[in-house]
């Protein structure tokens, strides 16, 4: 089913800019930087939690700091190409630690997964071990990132 796009006005907008630069942000700060009261704040913030707006928090972990120096995007090709086969597919990569996104996409490739590992030995075990060796996956091409950022 897709959703509908939700109406935001210039507060939710600028509550939902300040949350995108800082999830941790306090109340009374982002009732500041938004220039509302903070029951305003409160109450905005919890319409938009309630609405689907925001669908929740996350710390962001450097890959590096915890031993993950090579990061890759795996380009996956699956046959058949069924809701039957995708959900489960899709489920089963999310599980996987050294996921950090999945893309479902169109394209000559079905699927974008951006996976952190350890070392090169660890990618190709991943690529060989949990990849290539499911029956539905029929090709994988994996691209060495030199560099990710991520739009804050």
């Amino acid at each position: 089913m897709k959703r509908r796009r939700a109406v935001l006005d210039s507060i939710d907008e600028a509550i939902v800019r300040e949350l995108r630069k800082d999830a941790r942000l306090q109340n009374k700060d982002l009732a500041e930087r938004v220039n509302v009261a903070q029951s305003t704040a409160v109450v905005r913030h919890r319409a938009l939690r309630e609405r689907g707006v925001i669908t929740g928090y996350h710390a962001e972990i450097d890959p590096n700091a915890i031993g993950q120096h090579v990061q890759a995007m795996l380009a996956v090709k699956i046959r058949p190409h069924t809701k039957e086969i995708v959900d489960p597919f899709m489920a089963y990569v999310l599980g996987l630690p050294e996921t950090l996104a999945l893309s479902h996409v169109t394209g000559p490739e079905d699927f974008l997964v951006h996976v952190a590992v350890s070392d090169v030995g660890h990618l190709q075990r991943l690529v060989l071990d949990k990849f290539t060796s499911r029956r539905e996956v029929t090709e994988v091409h994996t691209n060495l990132l030199f560099s990710h950022v991520r739009k804050h």
